[in-house]
């Protein structure tokens, strides 16, 4: 079978200045009139002030008080723990009297009752501890 090329298309691929130029009709999506326009952008609204930033980092979250409670306990018991130690010694170190005094001065915060409790009897036991080193604190 021979392939004639009389019949060959030209033009195809190949285009003058003129179709490139924009001329014609442009692509429209079906169901739509005409080019859709964007409007133009917002102004961006000025940053917030680095005051409401600060107090935001500032405000304290819903387990904060909780935190600081464990953490307060934590550091009552081991304080007791050291004066115990001290006691097996034969010397209870009048510094950590003072710590132990100073810590029970602290005003806390109630966040959970069952929490309290517990610090409320850690509490108990560490001005006990201080009344029988004869640091007697009322509360």
């Amino acid at each position: 079978m021979r392939i004639d090329t009389s019949n060959r298309t030209t033009g195809v691929g190949r285009g003058n200045a003129a179709g490139r130029s924009g001329s014609g009709v442009a692509f429209v999506p079906a169901g739509e009139d005409g080019p859709v326009r964007v409007a133009a952008s917002a102004p961006a609204q000025a940053m917030t002030g680095i005051d409401a930033i600060l107090a935001l980092q500032a405000a304290e979250g819903p387990l904060t008080g909780r935190k600081k409670a464990v953490r307060r306990g934590a550091s009552l018991l081991d304080s007791l723990e050291e004066m115990r130690t001290d006691l097996l010694i034969g010397r209870v170190d009048p510094e950590r009297l003072d710590r132990m005094s100073a810590m029970l001065a602290e005003v806390r915060e109630r966040s959970l009752p069952g929490l309290d409790a517990l610090l409320d009897d850690i509490e108990l036991r560490v001005r006990v501890e201080l009344a029988k080193a004869g640091r007697y604190l009322p509360g």
